[in-house]
């Protein structure tokens, strides 16, 4: 039998329970309504993944947790107090890394540079304060301890990033976000264009993100992978949350009925 989805509102743990929640988030593109109210909430230790169809919100809502945009009404919550992100860095400075589709790499550097750009560690001293010269021995060994830790099977640290499999490119992405996200890692769609091994190798960094104690939010279309890795599961429908299951009590098919409103789910069920 499939499990009912409620559509009475459940009894929430407290506040400081979550590590992060919004609340009534809404953004307009003109006539357009791209986020109606929308709910979420992400616990300590989980791996919770997004599933919507196309124009659900999936992307507007993931934008304005990682501060890529500001909504026009609602707020987001970090330990329970009100934040508000006025770009992307304000969400790094309070802890939030994103892994993005396009992964954001500089190809033609290599793996330490690529995992410390923008936060390049300089020499310590003179030569660090007042001519600016870079660690690089420095960045070269913390590189390699971010990549053993999850256990991503690269070498040499000084290999050109465009010199790497897809699946290993990912990797250099999700080990820089992990490296210096202290309470969110964001992943949007870090399997799209990987084959079965590298999507697996993927998957694998996601778990290990996870176990090492950081929460992860998945952005994904391939229903396999959500199913395969995610705690819970958010689905977003019309700009607004309709649901949200755990994998282990509800099919795929069951997922994509609640993503069309063939079945009802108009708040949300936790298994």
């Amino acid at each position: 039998m499939i499990p009912a989805v409620s559509d009475r509102q459940p009894t929430h743990p407290p506040s400081t329970s979550r590590v992060m929640e919004a609340r009534g988030l809404v953004k307009r593109y003109g006539q357009v309504t791209a986020l109606d109210h929308a709910d979420f909430e992400l616990l300590p230790g989980e791996i919770l993944a997004i599933i919507g169809d196309n124009g659900a919100g999936k992307s507007t809502l993931i934008k304005a947790l990682s501060g890529a945009l500001v909504p026009d009404e609602g707020e987001i919550l970090l330990d329970g107090s009100p934040v508000r992100f006025h770009g992307p860095l304000d969400a790094r400075r309070h802890g939030i890394e994103t892994v993005y589709q396009d992964l954001a790499v500089a190809p033609a550097l290599d793996i330490a540079d690529n995992l410390f750009l923008g936060r390049e560690l300089r020499r310590r001293g003179i030569l660090g304060s007042l001519l600016r010269m870079l660690d690089t021995r420095r960045m070269q060994a913390e590189a390699r301890g971010h990549m053993q830790d999850l256990k991503i099977g690269i070498q040499s640290m000084r290999q050109a990033v465009e010199t790497l499999s897809g699946g290993q490119r990912q990797g250099v992405a999700v080990a820089r976000s992990a490296a210096f996200a202290r309470r969110v890692v964001i992943m949007d769609e870090p399997t799209a264009a990987l084959g079965v091994k590298e999507s697996h190798m993927v998957l694998d960094l996601i778990r290990k993100v996870r176990d090492r104690g950081l929460p992860v939010i998945l952005i994904s279309h391939n229903m396999p992978h959500v199913f395969e890795v995610a705690d819970r599961v958010h689905i977003q429908r019309l700009g607004r949350r309709v649901a949200v299951i755990n994998p282990h009590d509800f099919s795929m098919s069951d997922a994509v009925a609640i993503m069309t409103g063939a079945m009802a789910g108009e708040e949300v069920s936790r298994g």
